[in-house]
């Protein structure tokens, strides 16, 4: 009896097949109302949505970038989402043998997820968005988004989560632009030693214009403090630790330090969270690891003279635009990079839409400290895109 039913079962799934075959070619045949043939332009984009890659991207064919595989070519495909959802405009037959590819591939190599959080307060909606925009253009693996927002900005965000399972986590504020992948900052979590919970960049590198060494009221990491605009974080670490403080002698867990911190230092903060974290890292040293400035550059970095020498070489990996700087004309360079990729639009290629107008932008600031240095400001930004096009080449 089970012979028959296994019998049955296989000619099935091949009828299933055959079905979803057929519909496909008729599918390329037909125009949705009848009629002849269309001719494909082979300049169509081409629809991507990588299931282990960890962003969607849309590709333009006849713009440079690489030919597709052969059994996807003359189709509109796209490779499935982590959910195994079927596109609505994909070819059965080649969705079916593409499924099979991408869940063999999976198998023997799992994509690490990679969680990135933001808190999204009053008008910083087109920020955030175009923030998670420079994280999706350059990152490799998937990435999960934790977006905190104010109740009118809640039917603009999906799926926000408790972050109670989650092991790591990358905290950005909105005005965070990436112009190299999230994979890149968040390999720091592997240099952490044993004691280290948390990563940040110091608050300034020139002690002359550091604002805690010069104004603080209260206890701060190292020389100049800390920023918290960027902050890598092993959750799962945070939770478990207890922390030395000022209050008691007793050490403290995360939840129970925090409240008691604000309460005493509340007339003397200035910076809010940022001032809690400098005066816990300032007693719990042992638990940061810095990472340079071109992690988190920002306007101080340049407007008094260029003062991160790790950008000048390598240059600025995430762009920090702190100050309101996106949104006025005080400092155009870094309104410059903002507005550039605000505009740029999933699809077209990143070379003539995105670097190219940009670098013609950054010209007209030389007027300023920051532009000066424009190249510093694309330089990485280059790399990066070089290095998109580098892996869709190998992945053709």
């Amino acid at each position: 009896m089970r012979r028959y039913v296994r019998v049955a079962l296989l000619c099935l799934g091949c009828g299933l097949c055959s079905l979803l075959y057929g519909s496909s070619q008729l599918a390329l045949e037909q125009e949705p109302g009848g009629g002849k043939p269309q001719a494909r332009d082979p300049a169509a984009p081409v629809r991507r949505q990588r299931a282990g890659g960890g962003r969607a991207a849309a590709g333009s064919a006849g713009r440079g970038e690489p030919e597709l595989p052969d059994r996807c070519k003359n189709l509109s495909i796209s490779y499935w989402n982590s959910y195994w959802m079927l596109p609505s405009d994909v070819c059965g037959m080649n969705c079916f043998w593409e499924a099979a590819f991408r869940y063999d591939f999976m198998k023997t190599q799992p994509a690490e997820k990679m969680h990135l959080a933001v808190v999204a307060c009053g008008e910083r909606l087109e920020e955030t968005v175009t923030m998670l925009k420079s994280a999706i253009i350059f990152s490799i693996q998937p990435l999960q988004f934790h977006i905190f927002a104010e109740g009118q900005l809640h039917n603009r965000f999906k799926g926000i989560l408790i972050l109670k399972d989650v092991d790591s986590l990358l905290y950005v504020d909105t005005d965070i632009l990436f112009l190299r992948p999230v994979d890149d900052i968040w390999s720091f979590l592997k240099k952490f030693n044993s004691t280290q919970i948390a990563a940040m960049a110091p608050e300034h590198e020139e002690p002359r214009i550091g604002w805690y060494n010069r104004f603080a009221r209260h206890p701060y990491y190292g020389i100049t403090g800390i920023n918290s605009g960027v902050m890598l974080m092993n959750m799962t670490r945070i939770r478990r630790k207890y922390f030395k403080n000022d209050m008691t002698t007793a050490r403290l867990q995360w939840g129970e330090i925090l409240m008691p911190l604000l309460k005493k230092y509340k007339l003397n903060i200035t910076w809010g969270d940022q001032d809690l974290l400098n005066i816990m890292f300032f007693h719990n040293p042992e638990s940061l690891f810095v990472f340079p400035c071109q992690w988190n550059y920002r306007p101080d970095h340049c407007i008094y003279g260029s003062n991160c020498k790790e950008a000048e070489e390598k240059g600025i990996f995430i762009l920090h635009g702190n100050r309101g700087v996106y949104h006025d004309d005080k400092q155009p360079t870094f309104r410059a990079i903002y507005e550039a990729i605000k505009k740029y639009s999933f699809g077209d290629d990143l070379v003539n839409f995105l670097l190219q107008p940009l670098e013609l932008e950054l010209q007209k600031t030389m007027h300023t400290y920051c532009g000066r240095i424009y190249k510093v400001f694309i330089k990485q930004l280059t790399k990066s895109i070089r290095d998109i096009y580098d892996r869709r080449s190998k992945e053709s």
